[in-house]
Formats: structure tokens, sequence, C-alpha cells
């Protein structure tokens, strides 16, 4: 028996079809993007549940003894970490180990070889030094507010606050000392002394009592009418020196540099950086690269007294 036109079923039109292929496109686009965000979530439990992960990279970094292997290793380490930061944005120790990263890179790697792009990259770590400070952190983005509001900020951080304080501070006064010519630069001396003096006073010898070093070539890099002092700027190496007992040889690298060649004191210069040639890099293993970097740049401070001294 032959079925009547009238009871087959219809036809699926162009619009249903249409329809039909749209509906499809939604629903895998809901599904990609439930995905991604149960996947962006689940990264971000990983990360946070891992505390010890960024740590531990900037213990690895520091303790390479091959200068070479760390100047090629640590940029792409850092890009991943930015790509990391990209899934959970307001992530501290990443903040604050993108923040060690940029501005060590920068001072071991690229000063002595191009000091516009060493700024660029002491800018990136201060950024991301303020960023990790979350809140408290906030005034000192706000420069046009002037230095009380910052100097105010800095009294409710904290030992919780320090080590991204420490990289911030780091970057901050870096940058400056390659821009004393700039008059933005000169503006912001006094916020990054005073969180220097802030890191200072939550613990003088945090990281090898670089904080002293900080101070000592800042004080003996400015000219009196910037606050500079060759005086004060001896006792702060001084207390670098006795503390590591002449194992971290940033101090006397800087010591040479900052303040023997402010005072002109040739025989002081010469006998420095003497000890650090000689020396030992790995005595201190903990930072054996930022030695073996400061080894190198002793030498080729060395070779240049005839012209540092008159």
């Amino acid at each position: 028996m032959r079925r009547n036109a009238l009871t087959k079923p219809p036809r699926k039109g162009i619009l249903s079809l249409g329809t039909e292929s749209i509906m499809k496109k939604v629903l895998w686009l809901a599904l990609i993007t439930f995905g991604f965000m149960l996947f962006s979530s689940c990264m971000q439990v990983a990360l946070r549940a891992s505390p010890s992960l960024f740590p531990n990279f900037a213990a690895t970094l520091f303790e390479e003894c091959d200068p070479e292997l760390a100047k090629a290793s640590i940029p792409p380490n850092l890009k991943l970490m930015e790509g990391l930061l990209k899934n959970d944005p307001e992530n501290k120790q990443i903040l604050t180990t993108l923040s060690m990263g940029f501005g060590g890179y920068a001072l071991l790697f690229v000063e002595p070889e191009d000091a516009e792009r060493a700024s660029l990259f002491y800018l990136r770590a201060l950024d991301y030094g303020i960023r990790a400070l979350g809140d408290k952190g906030a005034p000192l983005r706000n420069r046009e507010a002037g230095p009380e509001p910052m100097k105010a900020a800095l009294k409710t951080m904290d030992q919780h606050d320090l080590e991204a304080l420490f990289w911030t501070t780091l970057s901050w006064n870096a940058w400056i000392n390659l821009n004393l010519d700039k008059p933005s630069a000169l503006a912001q001396l006094s916020v990054s002394e005073a969180c220097l003096k802030r890191v200072l006073e939550l613990d003088e010898h945090f990281f090898y009592s670089a904080p002293h070093i900080l101070m000592g070539a800042s004080l003996a890099a400015r000219p009196p009418l910037l606050g500079g002092s060759p005086e004060k700027a001896r006792i702060h190496f001084e207390q670098a020196l006795l503390q590591n007992h002449g194992n971290f040889y940033l101090a006397q690298v800087y010591f040479a540099k900052y303040y023997a060649v402010r005072v002109q004191d040739k025989e002081l210069f010469e006998r420095t950086l003497t000890e650090v040639i000689r020396g030992n890099p790995a005595r201190l293993k903990e930072v054996c690269l930022i030695n073996r970097v400061m080894q190198t740049r002793a030498q080729e401070l060395a070779k240049q007294a005839e012209d540092l001294f008159l």
C-alpha cells in the first residue's frame, strides 16, 4: 500500500539545518570554554598547592656556577613563568620570582653591555615587585601623589612582604642609578631610599646582607647634594663584608666600584678586587652564580684602574 504524500514526515528545511548547525557550534564553544575554565581553575589550584616551586627555582638559579648556562636558561624560564602568571595573575610567589628574575638577569648579564635595555628590565622587575606587594604596594605605583603616601604604605609592610619589597627595591635603585641624568629618576630617589631603609629595618642581613650593599652603593654613587655620603657608605659595606666573611663577592666589587673610586683610594680598590679574583666562588655555594659573575666583573674593573684614578 502506497503511503499518502500527506502522511510523509516533513523534510528539514534550510532554516532547520542552519539552526542545528549553529546549535552544534554553540555547544562545542561552550564545552571548550568550560574546559578552558576548568583547566585554568585546576592550574591555579596546582600553582597554589606548590608553594616551594618558585623559591626552589630561585635557589637553583643562584647555585648555578656556569654563568653561560645561566644566561641562556634564565630568559625562557622567565617567559614560562609569565605564561603561568596568566593562569593566576595575583599569585604572589610567581610575581616575586619574576621580579627577582628580571632584576637579577639585568644586574648580572645585561647592565654591563646595554644600560638602556637593562633599564627596561629593571622597570619590568619593579612592576612585578609592586604587584607582588598587593594592596600594600599600590601607593608605590601612584608616584604623582608624592612621597608621603608611599612612605606611609611602607610602614604597613612586615616580614611577609620582605622578599617582594627587597627585589622591588633592588630594581628601583638599579634603575635610578642608571638614569641619574633624568629628572624623573631624581624625583624618585627619596622613595626608593625609603624602601631600602624599610628593608634594612625588617632584616638588614636578608640575602647575604644585600640591603647594606645596596645602601652603600647608593650613598657612594650620589653627590652630597643628593644625599650621598662616602663615610656612611663605608659603614654599610663593612657590615656586609663582616657578616659574610668576604664570601659574597657582590660586596667587594661594589665596594671597589662605588666607594674606593669615589674617595680615590686606589690601593683599597686593587686590594679588594684582588681578593675576589683570587677567591673561590663556590665557597658560598648558594650564590655561586653571582660570585662567578662578580669575579669576571672584578677582572674587567681592575683593568680600568688607570682611567678611574687621577
